[in-house]
């Protein structure tokens, strides 16, 4: 996720804006490099989603603040796999799972391309019908990424990809069989939506 700093001390936290849990405030870590997709562009994204969420499975591989993880949860999704190498990130997922008194986030501390690359060998390979991608901007990860994922077989047929990217910048290529379906500018972030086409 995109690094933003805070006042030493400060407490942070993000509000969940629809569903079950419309209206709580989570928790969010302090730390370089954790921050939660903002509160417009998250509306809008569920908005995309409404039709799409009940009963879905999700995969949120830069999981960060889990801002995504615990609205899908709160929307009707069954179940989010949340990943992050941050492992402090991952034990305030865990605490936030707890305190909503949820079971349908398994919070994993690994990088996204250790997850994926480990993916086949899993016990339990469910394909995931949601994925959000918002990795750091910096760090120029969304293209390796999306490449990775594609070829992790994870991806349900007709799967629904979220992608978070630095506005005003060449665009990450990604896979040629993605579908944009949706795409807008907020700020300093693009951000849109595909959909896994048949190519």
């Amino acid at each position: 996720m995109v690094a933003q700093k805070s006042r030493p001390g400060q407490s942070r936290s993000v509000r969940i804006i629809g569903g079950d849990w419309r209206g709580r405030k989570l928790p969010v870590l302090d730390a370089q490099g954790l921050r939660p997709t903002a509160d417009r562009i998250r509306e809008t994204l569920f908005n995309w989603l409404a039709n799409d969420l009940h009963g879905a499975h999700c995969l949120d591989l830069f999981a960060g603040s889990g801002s995504l993880s615990f609205e899908s949860l709160s929307r009707g999704a069954a179940h989010v796999t949340a990943v992050d190498s941050h492992k402090m990130a991952i034990e305030s997922l865990t605490k936030t799972a707890a305190m909503l008194n949820t079971d349908h986030c398994f919070a994993v501390h690994s990088s996204a391309a250790q997850w994926l690359q480990a993916y086949s060998t899993l016990q339990s390979s469910a394909q995931f019908d949601i994925v959000f991608l918002d990795p750091p901007f910096q760090d120029q990860l969304l293209a390796n990424t999306a490449m990775e994922l594609e070829a992790s077989g994870c991806l349900a047929a007709d799967a629904l990809i979220y992608v978070e990217q630095a506005a005003g910048h060449s665009l990450a290529t990604l896979p040629s069989r993605w579908q944009n379906l949706r795409q807008k500018v907020a700020g300093k972030v693009s951000y849109q939506l595909f959909c896994v086409g048949s190519g």
